[in-house]
């Protein structure tokens, strides 16, 4: 990677100039489309009133479906454009949205009962010291949810041009490769839950082992408790 490139610098870039499409999709995505099962996973192991941290909130549509629920909810995300949109768009709920780096987050070690983190690693250089940033701020017993994209997802397009030695602010971590990541640093496996390409039809996912329901993912959610994490 050329040694100019400005990893953190780029990312701000992309997600600023995207903030306002992405809010416009949000509705969507997060009750119809790619994150609707994203709460009701959640939903059933985060504990009620738990203090949660949203990482990588975007414009807040998820962090306003936390707090609905009745968590005590902070949205963090690196892009200023998504923090501004947060903020005005959802100014009457209590929430706290501020602009943070996931690998330098703005919080003392063990604030939060649990984390959660939708397609944000993936835009990270480093994913184990995003993770251990990430565990630094979560109380000991406390759940982490991660949803990673699938081999195929449309997103992933974004580190395309690496093939070609370009620099890219997408990563290329697969499900597996982050499930392996976080039982290294001394996470328990809680439970898992695929979310599909719509061109999966008919199909039943169900009946085959779990990397090849990954492989055909757009998504995999997974949910993990903090034991013995580094």
């Amino acid at each position: 990677m050329d040694e100019r490139f400005d990893w953190q610098s780029e990312v701000i870039n992309t997600w600023n100039d995207g903030a306002l499409d992405w809010d416009r999709r949000s509705e969507k995505m997060w009750e119809r489309g790619s994150r609707k099962k994203v709460i009701p996973f959640v939903e059933s192991y985060f504990q009620p009133n738990a203090h949660v941290l949203d990482v990588g909130c975007g414009s807040g549509y998820g962090s306003s479906k936390l707090h609905e629920l009745g968590y005590d909810v902070v949205g963090i995300d690196i892009s200023d454009e998504m923090v501004r949109i947060a903020k005005e768009a959802r100014q009457e709920d209590d929430i706290v949205f501020q602009q943070a780096d996931v690998n330098n987050l703005p919080f003392k070690d063990a604030t939060f009962d649990a984390l959660l983190s939708i397609n944000v690693i993936e835009w990270t250089k480093t994913p184990a010291k995003t993770l251990s940033e990430m565990t630094r701020v979560l109380k000991r017993d406390g759940l982490l949810s991660v949803g990673i994209l699938g081999p195929t997802a449309g997103p992933r397009q974004h580190s395309y041009e690496r093939i070609y030695g370009k620099a890219v602010v997408q990563n290329t971590m697969m499900p597996w490769e982050f499930l392996r990541l976080a039982k290294e640093y001394g996470y328990e496996l809680v439970a898992q839950q695929g979310v599909w390409k719509r061109e999966m039809g008919d199909i039943n996912p169900d009946t085959l082992p779990i990397k090849l329901q990954q492989a055909i993912s757009f998504m995999w959610l997974f949910m993990l408790r903090k034991s013995d994490a580094k």
